[in-house]
């Protein structure tokens, strides 16, 4: 198993959901990563090896790919970013607002709700 493919599988491990949205002709236009946990949201979209974003937002954002308030911000090499979103510290109870969920884009006018984890 290379490191990528156990960065996935510990991504997976945490909590993290994967949705895969799709553009107009139905191909898939990347590999999204969600977990919503402590009152905030992790977010990785994995567009190829060597390109891929992550952020962690507040719970209640409206937007979960264009938010308005950022905690943290990360882009790159695939495994990098991956690294560098595993390494974050969990948030303290009562940092951030408590949230149950959010709603994921899965294909054009599809969405798709992600439960909250602990």
């Amino acid at each position: 198993m290379d490191d990528f493919e156990a960065q996935l599988k510990e991504l997976i491990a945490r909590g993290f959901s994967f949705a895969h949205p799709r553009d107009a002709t139905g191909e898939v236009a990347a590999v999204v990563g969600v977990r919503v946990h402590h009152g905030v949201v992790d977010v990785v979209q994995i567009y190829g090896e060597h390109d891929a974003d992550a952020t962690r937002i507040p719970g209640d954002e409206m937007d979960i790919f264009f938010p308005y308030k950022v905690f943290w911000r990360s882009s790159g090499p695939s495994a990098a970013v991956v690294a560098e979103l595993l390494a974050l510290p969990d948030p303290e109870p009562g940092d951030v607002p408590k949230v149950n969920g959010c709603w994921v884009p899965a294909r054009p006018g599809r969405s798709k709700w992600l439960s909250a984890s602990a």
